[in-house]
């Protein structure tokens, strides 16, 4: 038997100057440039190699506006097989809760799901907690911070959780939630083959009526979390001194420098 993976992945911005929705305190991610979560390319590596093994589909699902679509590609070029967008003004503003339960949602719309898989967390916001709502709501075992994953056969696997102190290793059937880690392996870069060949795939585009979800569970709507203020940090500048003369006036004039501020 093959296996039907799905990685739920996420763009996130590319510039510090990012604007927030006064209302809201919602970052607002339409018209930035963005890129793809750098761990959740972790996690497509580790399906495109579990589908090496065992053949099968990789389908790939993110949540944000109409230009998220680039980041889907960037996976689909990568070499997996389908994709899905969930986009929609109603899921806009959604916290961690309300995003994992569209996500799983749109899971369960697929059908017969083996194995999910998520980066650890996203590097915008830090949480590492969507992956885990996912799987209370598919209500299907989690493992996360997985820094190794052996599979025993299609329905059997073994992963080894890289913590603060101590490694464990977990065996676990599927079907299953896993989020991994960066050291799990080194993402392929796509061939211009491949890259070609994602263009010409469609990009699936669901909303809440594709999906039949509680109106009351999505976006602001269903986001319990709330952000009292958001501010940016202060900019300091530092003083700067030009070290002037030959390269060893320089470095004596640099140690001088060092040890009158106690730091050699």
């Amino acid at each position: 038997m093959s296996l039907k993976i799905v990685v739920c992945i996420k763009q996130v911005p590319v510039s510090n100057n990012l604007k927030i929705n006064p209302v809201t305190k919602n970052l607002v991610r339409s018209g930035e440039a963005g890129m793809m979560n750098p761990y959740d390319k972790n996690a497509i590596e580790t399906a495109l190699r579990l589908k090496d093994k065992w053949g099968g589909e990789i389908i790939l699902i993110s949540m944000g506006p109409p230009d998220f679509e680039m980041t889907l590609r960037q996976g689909l070029a990568m070499g997996c097989d389908d994709a899905v967008l969930l986009s929609s003004r109603q899921f806009g503003g959604a916290d961690t809760l309300a995003t994992g339960y569209v996500l799983s949602q749109a899971i369960k719309e697929l059908k017969d799901v083996d194995l999910v898989l998520f980066g650890r967390q996203s590097v915008d916001a830090d949480t590492s907690q969507v992956g885990p709502i996912v799987s209370e709501f598919l209500d299907c075992p989690q493992i996360t911070f997985v820094s190794e994953l052996h599979s025993h056969s299609n329905q059997s696997m073994t992963a080894t959780r890289l913590l603060e102190n101590m490694q464990q290793k977990i065996e676990f059937q599927l079907p299953a939630v896993v989020t991994v880690r960066s050291e799990m392996n080194e993402p392929r870069y796509p061939t211009p083959r491949n890259i070609q060949q994602s263009y010409k795939k469609d990009i699936r585009i669901w909303d809440e009526i594709s999906l039949s979800v509680d109106p009351d569970r999505i976006g602001l709507k269903g986001s319990p979390t709330v952000v009292r203020s958001v501010w940016a940090p202060e900019k300091e500048a530092k003083a700067t001194k030009v070290l002037k003369g030959t390269a060893d006036e320089a470095v004596r004039e640099l140690l001088i420098q060092l040890r009158a501020t106690n730091l050699l």
